[in-house]
């Protein structure tokens, strides 16, 4: 008899220990995959508001030690800002989707988004320098 009120419990006792640990890792996932996309080179409006403002406190920062850091860091840092938004995308995507828990390789995840993020710079850098998309000039003279 106690037996089979064990065989009873236990799958009821997995399933309500599971249940905190999905809901929390998904609304980890979703809080991960939003704030991913707001640094991340796929939200148009997110440069303003998000990125450059890291940006600027990143080369400001690095300013202090030499200030011919400044521009220099400055890119390096919207750089950063959008491999983060990747990688924060792709976390969060990875808690949301995933219907078992599996073993995360952290170097692969990291290498993945650094590989994709330096694609998609040099893929716009491309676009640019065959003149298929236009760069405002607001440095010019006149």
């Amino acid at each position: 008899m106690i037996d089979i009120e064990k065989s009873v419990q236990e799958p009821l006792l997995q399933t309500t220990e599971n249940l905190p640990k999905t809901l929390l890792q998904k609304i980890r996932g979703g809080f991960f995959l939003v704030i991913g996309y707001l640094l991340s080179p796929l939200c148009w409006w997110n440069d303003l508001i998000f990125n450059l403002p890291i940006a600027y406190l990143f080369g400001y920062i690095c300013s202090l030690f030499a200030p011919k850091l400044l521009m220099p860091c400055i890119i390096i840092g919207y750089w950063l800002s959008n491999i983060i938004g990747i990688l924060l995308m792709q976390a969060g995507a990875i808690d949301i989707f995933q219907k078992q828990p599996q073993e995360r390789n952290l170097k692969k995840e990291l290498f993945t988004g650094l590989i994709s993020s330096t694609a998609y710079t040099f893929l716009i850098l491309a676009l640019i320098q065959l003149k298929i998309i236009e760069t405002p000039n607001f440095f010019s003279g006149s």
